[in-house]
């Protein structure tokens, strides 16, 4: 009898540790909604299909949901009083893309599952497949999260990296949410896709020392053709792309471009020019397969911040809105 409880012990162990942390499993939503994936895929592939800005908008959608209350779907809520987080100035930024593809795919995973499947599990299905639309790595996305039930606006500022952030303090804000140097220098890879608006790195161009007016870590080349595209006083909707090379491809010429010197922001340069984090970017820069590799174990890891489940959060109807709201 009491093997047999040993044995139940650690088979319940066992089960706990395949579910990842905050019980997320892969197939949660087998008996309950077993076409989630293949609808959340097709509403996010007629979405890229309309605009390619369904990519990037979705992916960093993502990131700054996980990082503010964790992977629960707070940065969707629309508030009346705009206040909610992305209401938030660090969130003024998202494209309104990203929102729209999730919105609509819990559009359509509801007609088929009604009240089953959490806004926040189809916002991680969705970042995964805007990665592979773009040509990246594919993985199995655990799930299980529950919608978060707080979304204010004040929770957001000190919880993002910064675009002027130093090696230090990208470690320190990752490591809040079980991210090691490693998997930020993964997920940094994120920057291979999507744009920036002027303001979030122009101090690099115009201002960025009494002793260099221009960042001396820019390549020359590169850093005119930023001044080409961001005049001082530029209209502040302008926005380039974050990648030079190949801004609509998920590859590793992101880690390429830092090596030579065309890494957008300081938080980006600073991942090649620190000796501590210098060797990783080499690396990925020349083994495609190592950085999909550690992105996507970055992503799983990154999926399970914070996340609510059983009773510690709900399942909204709509993305935007709070269950009793």
């Amino acid at each position: 009898m009491e093997v047999l409880k040993r044995g139940l012990v650690l088979l319940m162990v066992f089960m706990v540790f395949q579910r990842g942390e905050g019980q997320l499993f892969e197939n949660f939503y087998r008996g309950t909604c077993p076409n989630l994936e293949m609808i959340v895929k097709q509403v996010v592939s007629t979405k890229f299909s309309q605009t390619f800005v369904t990519i990037p908008a979705t992916l960093r959608l993502f990131f700054h949901d996980c990082f503010v209350e964790g992977c629960d779907a707070s940065v969707m809520i629309a508030s009346p009083n705009g206040d909610a987080e992305k209401d938030a100035q660090d969130n003024l930024s998202l494209a309104g893309d990203g929102f729209d593809t999730v919105i609509k795919a819990k559009q359509a995973v509801e007609v088929q599952c009604p009240g089953i499947v959490s806004c926040a599990d189809i916002l991680a299905l969705a970042a995964r497949d805007v990665v592979v639309l773009a040509g990246g790595p594919s993985w199995e996305v655990e799930l299980g999260r529950r919608d978060g039930l707080v979304s204010q606006a004040s929770k957001v500022a000190g919880n993002l990296p910064d675009p002027e952030f130093n090696l230090v303090q990208l470690n320190t804000i990752f490591a809040k949410n079980n991210l090691t140097q490693f998997d930020m220098i993964a997920l940094s890879g994120a920057h291979t896709l999507g744009f920036s608006h002027c303001n979030r790195f122009s101090n690099r161009l115009y201002s960025f020392s009494s002793s260099s007016v221009v960042d001396p870590s820019l390549d020359p080349n590169y850093a005119q053709q930023l001044m080409q595209a961001c005049p001082q006083n530029v209209d502040p909707s302008i926005a380039i792309n974050m990648d030079p090379e190949t801004p609509r491809t998920f590859d590793n010429l992101y880690y390429q471009n830092l090596v030579s010197g065309k890494g957008l922001f300081t938080s980006d340069e600073v991942l090649f020019s620190d000796p501590a984090s210098q060797p990783t970017v080499s690396d990925f820069a020349s083994n495609p397969g190592n950085f999909n590799g550690a992105f996507i174990t970055a992503m799983r890891k990154l999926g399970r911040v914070g996340v609510k489940t059983g009773n510690e959060g709900e399942i909204r109807m709509d993305c935007t809105k709070f269950k009793d709201a």
